[in-house]
């Protein structure tokens, strides 16, 4: 067998895999340098953002990666709150920042990089969980349904799977950005009055 048939080949959702996290610090940085915060859109933008933490929380507490279909908790309202609540995350950061620019890139960011990523991952889920379709028929990608498929969430959620994932960066890391802009603020109003 040659090393062209052993070896995936590298598609735009493979790459995009590959950079999303790299290209996630980047992008904080080019945030930062964009960003012309207030204490209101700081404020809203915390509120905006909190659900999206909490979202990422609760599923990562329920979600066994690869062991299995997870299809209760947020599971079963949208087969993706991972990414749903990433975008919440990102809508608050983009309100704190208060720069169309950062909006924008927000959302090219999500079309070029997460959108394939999610469909890579059903690709693999697919092909893993022989039940796979028939809770995509009956759950929506990314936008949650109303009620839980099948009117069940009865799987608590595990503290123990919550560490497993490191969750907690989600809300160290908000919480730190956050933090950033208040400093730009603080830093960017005393240059103003020229008290530094």
């Amino acid at each position: 067998m040659n090393d062209a048939a052993q070896k995936p080949a590298w598609t735009w959702s493979r790459i995009a895999r590959r950079i999303r996290v790299p290209l996630g610090f980047a992008f904080a940085a080019l945030y930062l340098w964009l960003a012309k915060p207030t204490w209101t859109s700081i404020g809203v933008g915390c509120l905006v953002a909190a659900p999206g933490v909490l979202l990422r929380a609760i599923a990562a507490g329920h979600v066994r990666k690869n062991a299995e279909l997870t299809t209760t908790g947020p599971y079963a309202y949208t087969r993706n709150p991972l990414y749903l609540g990433s975008i919440i995350i990102a809508l608050g950061f983009g309100v704190a920042s208060e720069s169309v620019w950062v909006a924008v890139a927000i959302i090219v960011l999500f079309l070029a990089i997460y959108l394939p990523v999610i469909k890579s991952e059903e690709v693999f889920l697919r092909g893993a969980f022989g039940n796979f379709d028939e809770y995509a028929n009956n759950v929506p990608r990314l936008f949650p349904r109303l009620r839980a498929a099948g009117g069940s969430t009865a799987t608590s959620f595990s503290r123990q799977l919550y560490l497993k994932h490191r969750e907690y960066n989600a809300v160290v890391g908000s919480l730190l950005m956050m933090l950033a802009l208040v400093l730009k603020l603080v830093w960017t109003s005393a240059k103003t009055r020229g008290t530094i």
